[in-house]
């Protein structure tokens, strides 16, 4: 956790595709308002989530009242419950009608995307947060350029062949 950043992250960042967007957040700063004070968590392991096609996407299933924040353009929060105990923090990327997510998995010494949001109190209310707007939540840059590896995305077995074997998670080596 640090104390200073430089540039707040705007729309074209994020109004880009999740497989452009997805490898550059590692190394980036969630900024998180929590008990009156801004806290910043160096973002150190995604996955991307890439539209109705990708079979391990939400939006797979079609638009749902719970996808519904994907077919927005980029920049905003979509989060969603899982096990009925951890919510999942997510980043809409691309453009809108082209449902497409990052999965923010770790954060600097917070391992695990159910652990992550328990330490930040992320819940439901953040669901459509627009991340350039917002003053409880926002990415920011300090120009780190941190080594990327790239591995496929874990958890996803129900989505089958070539969604499983897809590099599509992104950690600091």
């Amino acid at each position: 956790m640090i104390s200073r950043m430089k540039s707040k992250l705007h729309e074209k960042f994020f109004n880009r595709d999740v497989l452009i967007v997805a490898p550059e957040l590692p190394g980036k700063y969630l900024a998180i308002l929590q008990n009156g004070k801004i806290n910043h968590y160096l973002i150190t392991d995604v996955e991307a989530y890439r539209g109705e096609e990708d079979k391990a996407c939400h939006a797979s299933k079609g638009r749902t009242s719970r996808t519904e924040i994907m077919y927005h353009v980029g920049g905003h929060v979509y989060v969603y419950l899982v096990y009925g105990m951890y919510w999942m923090l997510n980043f809409v990327t691309g453009t809108a009608d082209e449902p497409q997510a990052v999965l923010i998995r770790g954060l600097e010494n917070l391992n695990g995307p159910g652990k992550l949001t328990r330490h930040l109190k992320i819940d439901r209310s953040y669901y459509g947060e627009n991340l350039c707007l917002s003053k409880r939540i926002w990415v920011e840059d300090n120009g780190l350029k941190p080594v990327i590896t790239t591995s496929p995305r874990i958890g996803i077995n129900y989505s089958g062949e070539p969604w499983i074997s897809k590099p599509w998670r992104f950690k600091i080596l």
